[in-house]
């Protein structure tokens, strides 16, 4: 079995997931405030080891690793877990103008995955790379940070609200 795209133990790792259909959910700041609000609690009761990351529109960039626990376990809970309750706020918001839309495109993915009951908000992979070596953390650090301004979202990384660049963004970052 290939090792590309596995956990391997508790080193740090980059790890890239992304909403189906590449929906840009998190243009949206109740979602991405909710989906922060979840990264920040995956530190103190699940383990995680959180050095960078970025909400972009539709997808997630961390670097992190696992304290006590395996990392792939932690991402599995966290995915689970905010995929179930971004459904429930996606269908309650009544602001939302995409929601039939969002809904509907989740639907079809649970039902086309034999994992799934219901909706699939993100997809499968995490896409683990893993920090071996310095250089390929601070490259990985350097994507991460980057991101936003690459996608012309900022014109400066510090300015990206949902990111680990954003000096306010009040979420406790460990060093490497």
């Amino acid at each position: 079995m290939s090792e590309r795209w596995k956990f391997v133990g508790h080193h740090a790792h980059f790890v890239s997931f992304a909403v189906v259909g590449w929906v840009d959910v998190f243009t949206r700041a109740v979602y991405a405030e909710f989906l922060l609000k979840n990264l920040a609690y995956c530190p103190k009761s699940k383990g995680l080891v959180l050095y960078e990351f970025v909400i972009m529109p539709s997808h997630v960039h961390l670097i992190a690793a696992a304290a006590n626990a395996n990392l792939g376990e932690i991402m599995r809970d966290f995915k689970t877990y905010t995929s179930k309750e971004l459904v429930k706020l996606i269908a309650a918001n009544e602001q939302e103008s995409r929601k039939e839309w969002m809904l509907r495109l989740f639907k079809e993915h649970g039902a086309a995955n034999p994992l799934n009951t219901h909706n699939q908000f993100w997809q499968q992979s995490n896409k683990p790379i893993l920090l071996d070596t310095p250089k390929k953390f601070d490259d990985c650090v350097r994507y991460v940070r980057e991101n936003p301004l690459v996608a012309g979202l900022v014109t400066d990384e510090t300015a990206y609200t949902w990111s680990s660049a954003n000096p306010q963004i009040g979420v406790e970052l460990d060093e490497a």
